[in-house]
């Protein structure tokens, strides 16, 4: 029986000869993701725990990132729980503030891994199929029970086939592919599907992968995953994983979907998600001109050492707006350190931007970054919805680091291809 990525992964984790779309299969995942919620997850079964202890040590994933540095007497009181039962149950897998965005510090960790199974208590868990994992987010009672069993179940999805032919153009990016995507096929386009990317994958970093596969949950994937090549493998080795530490997973050629979208991405060009959903996507040359007063580079769709590279070579010997707050948010201490080498760093601080602790900062509105009534912010994350950014009377646009780069110079939305030629 041929069978898709989604049907083969999941039937090797349930025990199964295969598995069909609809069926419920039992599994053990390699890793459950939590971050700042831990706290909340681990009082759901205090009783439990002290009683039984966590199903293992080497299960967990648990970063702090949502709220770094602490910025309530609530907020670091949880963080205290989090680290005294990290203590208590020898969780070895643990990322204290500063380290990073929970999804960046999985893949650079080594911990998200082709053909491995992860689940976490965040929708951006999806974005470990940029090395070709299964990965996808459950709710916080799941993750409770599954920290005490390792078992949970699943549904196995249907798929989704989406071949990316041809060439980027000048001044196109992975987030620009993405969000054409979205748009076309709505928020809800991929409701609990598998999305498999084919085609000319190959021009892709993992950086861009990451951006692309982070942004399945806002079509409504379960996951969205790129199958391992030579990009993948050479990243892998440069992080100190040995290809003998995985096995890569591959739908066969005559699997069956429940849809096969095609795009050429040279008819791409630089796009936009105006508010207030991420399927509200046009061109950015429909709405240039509209005056924006913050930016903000980062959070774990495009805050990678690519998408700062790209924000300093627009910015060089360039002055931020006046109009305008220009945030800068590395996704990983790793990145900051390279960035900072690289001299990154530096063009940006000269240029005006704020550099703030790698983590998730303003994209989830708890703190730094908070819009005011009336105003408008431009930013690299992978969210508007309304009040998003901690105030439901501003507005939030997506778009790539080029085009908040760009913006930013001007104080307005513009195409970057104006700045960049």
């Amino acid at each position: 029986m041929s069978m898709t990525f989604v049907e083969k992964l999941l039937s090797n984790y349930a025990g199964e000869k295969n598995v069909v779309p609809g069926q419920i299969v039992t599994v053990h995942p390699d890793h459950l993701l939590t971050h700042d919620n831990t706290a909340a997850i681990i009082k759901k079964i205090e009783p439990e725990l002290k009683k039984y202890g966590v199903f293992s040590k080497s299960l967990p994933i648990i970063v702090l990132d949502h709220v770094i540095p602490a910025a309530s007497e609530k907020t670091s009181t949880n963080h205290k729980v989090i680290r005294e039962f990290v203590k208590t149950h020898n969780i070895e897998n643990f990322f204290d503030v500063g380290i990073g965005v929970c999804h960046q510090v999985v893949i650079e960790k080594g911990l998200g891994l082709p053909g491995k199974l992860l689940l976490g208590s965040d929708s951006h868990t999806c974005s470990y199929g940029a090395v070709g994992a299964f990965s996808s987010g459950i709710d916080r009672t799941e993750a409770a029970s599954l920290m005490l069993t390792g078992e949970t179940w699943l549904k196995v999805p249907d798929s989704i086939k989406i071949m990316l032919n041809g060439i980027l153009k000048f001044g196109v990016y992975a987030k620009d592919v993405v969000l054409h995507i979205v748009g076309d096929i709505s928020a809800s386009g991929a409701n609990y599907c598998s999305v498999e990317y084919h085609g000319d994958i190959d021009q892709f970093s993992i950086a861009d992968r990451f951006t692309i596969a982070n942004m399945g949950i806002e079509m409504g994937a379960k996951n969205s995953v790129f199958f391992v090549d030579a990009v993948t493998e050479i990243f892998l080795d440069s992080i100190g994983v040995s290809s003998s530490s995985y096995n890569p997973i591959f739908p066969d050629r005559d699997a069956s979907y429940l849809q096969e979208l095609e795009y050429d991405l040279s008819e791409i060009v630089p796009m936009i998600a105006c508010p207030h959903t991420v399927d509200n996507v046009k061109p950015v040359a429909e709405i240039s001109g509209l005056e924006i007063q913050q930016c903000l580079i980062g959070t774990c769709t495009n805050g990678r050492l690519s998408d700062l590279k790209v924000v300093a070579d627009i910015l060089k010997g360039k002055q931020v707006n006046s109009n305008v707050r220009l945030l800068i948010l590395p996704a990983s201490k790793d990145i900051l350190e390279k960035a900072l080498k690289a001299g990154i760093i530096e063009t940006l601080i000269k240029s005006g931007g704020v550099l703030l602790p790698p983590g998730c900062g303003p994209c989830l509105g708890a703190h730094q970054g908070i819009l005011a009534p009336g105003e408008r912010c431009l930013s690299t994350a992978n969210r508007n919805f309304k009040g998003r950014m901690g105030c439901k009377d501003a507005e939030i646009y997506l778009a790539s680091p080029a085009t908040v780069a760009a913006s930013a110079i001007y104080g307005k939305i513009i195409d970057p291809r104006e700045v960049m030629k």
